[in-house]
């Protein structure tokens, strides 16, 4: 049986000393990060019976930031996996420990959010967001960022210019990149509907101008319909899918999703079965 390894043998694996190796352990003076991480490779490497107490000692030396994140609809995969990501991301963080409240927030007006933002800035070194743009909104994000509580948005960015950082895709190409598609893979040309949850969220808006842009700059048959609105919401998305499918039963050849309600959309092209050849192009996985 192989003999199990010794503090000399973690030190020696490490290239450090055994007492540096014993601060790690014992917390009894402070170890640069990266000897910590060194030290709990190592350990890790080579079958150290203390490796787990080792972890808790790097993670335990590591600051302390207490993150809010509010997201929308707690019955809505996209946003449970939004979450799940966010916090799994949060855990392997390396620089710091993050204490991280994943909120879902069910209402989505502007005076709900701002309420919940009010309130998790008492507790919290920053909040990250997906909401509406809203004055009455943009201005306590101002407020919080000039006391130096920094705001995220997630998804869809807010009008006003203190946020201190986005998280997203870049919108305008998401749209142009939408109208590429249709104008490629639409089997023939015709009427082209348009879904968005609202005009209120910003990506949603910018996206949906630069569809119709890059239509502008070409030569094409095709006819964009006027923008219909569903809140993001799968039921919603499905009676304006039907209502795009009834009223337009011999020249709808394609759809433009740039938000969310995709999972009704696709219910209604389902139904009205492979006859009718309509390319869909949105925005999340399903």
């Amino acid at each position: 049986m192989s003999k199990r390894p010794t503090i000399h043998d973690l030190a020696n694996a490490a290239g450090v000393s055994i007492a540096t190796v014993d601060r790690v352990l014992n917390k009894r003076s402070k170890v640069r990060e990266s000897t910590s991480q060194r030290v709990l490779i190592a350990a890790e490497d080579i079958g150290y019976h203390a490796s787990g107490l080792l972890k808790r000692r790097v993670r335990e030396s590591k600051p302390v930031k207490r993150l809010s994140i509010l997201l929308q609809r707690s019955n809505d995969e996209f946003y449970e996996r939004l979450g799940a990501a966010i916090r799994k991301a949060c855990a392997q963080e390396t620089q710091f420990q993050f204490e991280t409240r994943v909120i879902f927030m069910d209402e989505v007006t502007p005076e709900y959010v701002t309420e919940q933002i009010i309130k998790e800035s008492k507790h919290t070194d920053g909040i990250a967001i997906v909401a509406l743009d809203d004055h009455t909104l943009n201005r306590h994000i101002e407020q919080l960022v000039e006391k130096h509580t920094p705001v995220f948005t997630i998804l869809s960015p807010l009008s006003t210019n203190t946020c201190t950082g986005h998280i997203g895709v870049d919108n305008r190409k998401a749209g142009r990149t939408a109208a590429w598609a249709i104008s490629k893979l639409a089997k023939t040309t015709g009427k082209v509907g348009i879904l968005l949850g609202s005009h209120r969220y910003l990506n949603q808006d910018i996206a949906e101008i630069s569809f119709i842009s890059y239509f502008r700059e070409i030569k094409h048959n095709f006819d964009l319909l006027t923008p219909l609105t569903n809140l993001d919401d799968d039921t919603l998305a499905y009676q304006a899918t039907k209502t795009l499918l009834t009223k337009h039963q011999n020249d709808l050849t394609a759809i433009y999703s740039a938000g969310g309600g995709v999972r009704g959309i696709i219910r209604a092209l389902k139904e009205a079965g492979k006859s009718r050849q309509i390319t869909l192009i949105c925005n999340e996985l399903t």
